[in-house]
């Protein structure tokens, strides 16, 4: 939407020519003429909302997102909406409406999922803030892959309406949307406006003394075997964190081992797939694939995908096939139901009012195209957040020995959001954040 971009730009240079006061304009409008990007399951008017769903290709948008609405209210101008996986559910930004994103600092290299565009454009430098969801790390791994800075909020706290597809039953506790930026700084203030009267849940307006912070550090999930190992740099980056705020802020940070977060990925599987408090069962992928059309059978799906024939991404059609094999074992679901609502519990009493645990934001750095195919389960690194409801911000740390983003996750309490966005602030500071691609 360049054209009327570029009148909502004028617009703002001659409320600015007017001249009613900056203290005014910035308290009625503290993202006046920032240019913003959105994530295109969103709505946000006059755009396609298509979800990378062909069936949906005609979609257009005919109202905003509250977020957006919110954004929009504040000032900022939406340039346009960019690129997801098929229905938001793989962690690589591909589909057959769009076709494929590719990441700004190598081009055979994936942008990540499902909030990818908005990773690869933010970080191409396209524009300066942009909208992401997250219901198993759609907000950080993009921010990882492409080095720029991403925060799941506490859960419930900026609304999710006006994005398809959205959250029902149980699910609606562990989807979230929140702000993707190149600059630290931008988190807090695109917070504020997203979560709107929300906002008040959270201590934005506390002073935070990084040096009362109580550090944890996690270096991998104790090893599951449905996930990558840790890759040697990410650990290194990682190290160096660590040695810098023992170092530069005298504190000490306590290593932790969290015997749980090795069933990362089937805790959350397990919950993502269980029944909300009034029994009502989670929405089936299968179903959303059909859009209120005819229903889609992943088996045949996959059939006509060998041959061409399907409208349907792999990954989408793999995903069915998965969620028809976990209803065969409730009784192995329910246990692990349990040792998510055990490692909460666990979670929350080791960070409390004060802590802040570093965490890698993925076992690997950005992958080739297509290769998330042969480890599937790497999201499981973010995803474990989703389910246990905490406030995660996605740092990134310069560049790897290839020229690609390094970073890692600032996880802390609920409701202690401006603990992990403060250090980021600071890690921004110590380490460089976002490296202009092509630059090295």
């Amino acid at each position: 939407r360049f054209e009327e971009a570029l009148q909502e730009a004028q617009q703002v240079d001659k409320l600015l020519s007017e001249g009613p006061g900056d203290d005014y304009l910035e308290e009625k409008f503290p993202l006046l003429g920032v240019p913003i990007t959105v994530k295109e399951a969103f709505s946000l008017h006059g755009m396609p909302n298509t979800s990378g769903l062909v069936n949906r290709r005609n979609v257009i948008a005919t109202s905003d997102a509250t977020v957006v609405s919110r954004l929009k209210q504040a000032g900022a101008i939406p340039l346009g909406v960019t690129n997801c996986s098929e229905l938001c559910m793989w962690y690589e930004s591909s589909n057959r409406v769009y076709g494929r994103t590719n990441n700004p600092y190598d081009l055979q290299r994936i942008v990540g999922g499902s909030s990818g565009g908005e990773g690869g454009v933010l970080a191409a430098a396209c524009s300066v803030i942009g909208v992401g969801s997250d219901i198993g790390g759609s907000i950080r791994m993009p921010a990882f892959f492409n080095g720029v800075f991403g925060h799941k909020p506490t859960t419930g706290v900026v609304p999710n309406d006006g994005q398809f597809p959205n959250a029902r039953g149980v699910r609606t506790s562990f989807l979230c949307t929140g702000p993707m930026c190149r600059y630290a700084e931008d988190l807090e203030p695109m917070l504020r406006v997203m979560a709107g009267p929300g906002v008040n849940k959270l201590k934005l307006n506390e002073k935070v003394s990084l040096e009362k912070i109580k550090f944890h550090c996690m270096d991998h999930d104790g090893g599951s075997i449905f996930v990558s190992p840790v890759d040697k740099e990410i650990l290194e980056a990682q190290k160096k964190v660590v040695e810098h705020l023992e170092d530069k802020l005298g504190v000490q940070v306590q290593r932790v081992a969290i015997h749980k977060m090795k069933y990362s990925f089937q805790i959350w599987s397990a919950m993502m797939s269980s029944k909300d408090s009034d029994g009502q069962e989670a929405q089936l992928f299968t179903d959303l694939l059909g859009d209120h059309g005819k229903p889609v059978w992943p088996l045949w799906e996959l059939m006509k995908w060998l041959v061409g024939m399907s409208s349907h991404t792999l990954p989408a059609i793999a995903l069915g096939l998965t969620e028809k094999l976990m209803k065969l074992n409730p009784g192995g679901n329910a246990k692990l139901v349990s040792m998510g609502k055990s490692l909460q519990e666990e979670m929350e009493a080791l960070l409390g009012p004060d802590g802040v645990l570093l965490y890698p934001s993925h076992p690997t750095i950005a992958p080739r195209h297509h290769s998330p195919i042969c480890m599937p389960f790497n999201f499981a690194y973010t995803a474990i957040f989703n389910v246990l409801g905490l406030p995660v911000t996605q740092c990134p740390l310069g560049l790897s020995s290839e020229g690609l983003p390094l970073g890692i996750q600032l996880v802390a309490a609920s409701y202690n959001d401006h603990l992990t966005l403060a250090v980021a602030r600071y890690l921004e500071k110590a380490f460089g954040g976002w490296v202009l691609p092509g630059k090295v």
